[in-house]
């Protein structure tokens, strides 16, 4: 079973990598039939590259996230981080409350991503 500091190393690491604005480096931390729902209810996306494919957009946008609390392990195969996505839109600055659920292999790779978010967890800043 996967450590629990293992979970949390591969999810600062995807903060961090996203930052750096790396693509390569977030998609590498997902197994080969990974699946991403972002936000959950939306179409899932499948295997590596629909998963490239959203986060080179995704990236592309200039947005930059910032962890709002520790990152959660469990004592299962799963780890949870809060976050703020910083953006700026056509219309002004936005910050979004996101809150991340990922689900690990044994190689400590992430096999599923949850991002729990609404249009109530958007916001327009001043």
């Amino acid at each position: 079973m996967i450590s629990e500091q293992r979970m949390k190393s591969a999810m600062q690491e995807y903060i961090d990598a996203f930052n750096r604005v790396d693509a390569d480096g977030i998609i590498a931390l997902y197994a080969e039939d990974a699946t991403v729902e972002d936000p959950v209810g939306s179409p899932v996306k499948v295997g590596l590259a629909e998963i490239a494919t959203f986060y080179r957009m995704a990236i592309g946008t200039g947005a930059k996230l910032a962890l709002a609390a520790p990152i959660r392990a469990s004592q299962g195969d799963s780890a949870a981080m809060a976050f703020d996505v910083q953006l700026n839109m056509p219309s002004g600055r936005a910050v979004i409350r996101v809150i991340d659920v990922m689900r690990f292999n044994d190689a400590g790779q992430f096999t599923s991503m949850r991002a729990f978010w609404g249009h109530s967890d958007m916001e327009m800043l001043k």
